[in-house]
């Protein structure tokens, strides 16, 4: 690879990182399907960064698509909507895959549904203009895409309006539009990108106007050329780059994705802002289109469903709202090796004790493990090899973190930028004594008292 990117002052490569078996193939292949309405959906009121929601709606009351049942005033929270018509039944609490506790609205289906292609091309098909962004107010689409509940489809559920929202006093130049997906097994992003290459470019100009933005870059892997050649065709025209970066985990994260186009480093505990760089996902931006050209509040994503331990392993199109179960059954089930099933990637994903919990914006796969693929070393103690800080794209020293946790020494903690690390999983990925070394910043995370 060339020591430029299209022109862009980056090289394609971040510092550190690991290179995990991808096993994307058992999936990448998969086009998109998409799943027919259950027969009730539970919607939780938190699935974002932020401050969660308080319903809108009463048990008994008769609910149409897209209607908004859950909503706050705070300004880091998101609206949730129904992806089906029915009745609300009575309200409810459900365990999360990271272990929060939260409210739901659960819905019985009824009447008529949009399903199937009618389903398809109302959220992503039809044409999809690259040209007329300015014509829009950049509050208004700001204020569209806040109605619409957008949030980061990546993983993270931050809310996209205030990604979206101009700050004056720190202005921002490029809008990067993340298609790495750089997750082992996962590869709904990858075929969002092959399937629906044009709502992701107008949404991407939206974006870029509401933010500010003059420069418009979308990155991907070099293990995913044929989507990066979609996306340039239906951008041709336009003003935005595609460029493709070196296949690296975690080359999807904002610190790594950034300097690796753009050579700009985001400060320790900082944001991609503080260097006048707005991320978001392929997804978001697909989603962004449809909040603002088409009204269309965000009901329903891809979803990955593979491993080796999945009888089927597909890619689908699916209510926010669906139980993990359901996607498993219509895949399949589970082989007779299954082991583990994954909320996300392995790498950052969260082990699910039930599968009846209900998908959220911001699940982006669910991998099957076999017993095979769970097998490992027994835990040891910390030998100082150093290999965890050898590969932490942040330069930080995990064992450290893992310590301050594990001891409660919130002092500790906070000296060796517990709260900067994004949990990436890169540290107990490398680690010879097999120490669960990010779960044990996670719990620190939620323990450390708050200041």
């Amino acid at each position: 690879m060339s020591s430029t990117l299209q022109g862009l002052p980056g090289t394609g490569r971040f510092a550190r990182g690991v290179h995990p078996p991808g096993r994307k193939s058992l999936a990448e292949e998969a086009s998109i399907e998409v799943v027919p309405p259950p027969a009730q959906v539970v919607i939780p009121l938190l699935q974002h960064t932020g401050a969660p929601c308080h319903p809108l709606v009463k048990t008994k009351q008769e609910v149409t698509a897209g209607e908004m049942i859950g909503d706050s005033e705070a300004f880091i929270s998101a609206p949730v909507h129904t992806p089906v018509s029915g009745v609300v039944q009575r309200d409810s609490v459900t365990t999360l895959p990271n272990g929060r506790h939260v409210k739901t609205v659960p819905i019985k289906t009824g009447g008529d549904q949009r399903s199937g292609e009618a389903l398809w091309n109302h959220i992503y098909g039809g044409d999809w203009p690259t040209d007329g962004a300015d014509r829009h107010d950049p509050q208004e689409i700001v204020n569209a895409v806040r109605r619409a509940g957008l949030v980061g489809l990546g993983g993270a559920a931050f809310p996209t309006h205030v990604k979206l929202k101009r700050n004056d006093a720190k202005p921002v130049d490029t809008l990067l539009v993340n298609g790495c997906e750089c997750e082992p097994y996962l590869t709904s992003d990858y075929r969002l990108m092959l399937e629906a290459p044009r709502p992701i470019i107008a949404g991407a100009l939206l974006a870029a106007h509401a933010c500010g933005a003059t420069r418009i870059v979308i990155a991907v892997e070099d293990n995913k050329l044929p989507a990066a050649e979609k996306l340039r065709d239906a951008a041709a025209g336009s003003d935005v780059t595609v460029t493709v970066v070196k296949t690296k985990y975690p080359m999807g994260g904002e610190r790594q994705v950034v300097p690796a186009t753009l050579k700009r480093e985001v400060p320790t505990g900082g944001l991609p802002l503080d260097v006048g760089v707005v991320v978001i996902n392929v997804g978001t931006a697909a989603a962004v289109a449809g909040a603002v050209l088409r009204g269309r509040p965000l009901t329903h994503r891809v979803v990955a469903v593979t491993g080796a331990g999945i009888a089927r392993p597909k890619n689908l199109l699916v209510p926010v709202g669906i139980r993990y179960g359901e996607l498993i059954d219509y895949c399949g089930g589970l082989t007779g090796d299954a082991a583990r099933v994954i909320a996300g990637g392995p790498m950052m994903g969260f082990a699910l004790g039930s599968l009846d919990v209900p998908v959220t914006k911001g699940t982006s796969g669910v991998v099957v493990l076999t017993h095979e693929d769970v097998a490992k070393a027994a835990e040891t103690h910390c030998v100082r090899c150093g290999r965890c800080v050898d590969v932490c794209p942040l330069h930080l020293v995990p064992t450290k973190m893992a310590q301050a946790a594990k001891g409660r020494d919130w002092e500790l903690a906070r000296r060796y930028y517990l709260t900067a690390c994004c949990e990436c999983g890169c540290c107990a990925y490398a680690c010879p004594a097999s120490i669960p070394l990010v779960q044990l910043i996670r719990v620190g995370k939620a323990q450390m008292p708050k200041e």
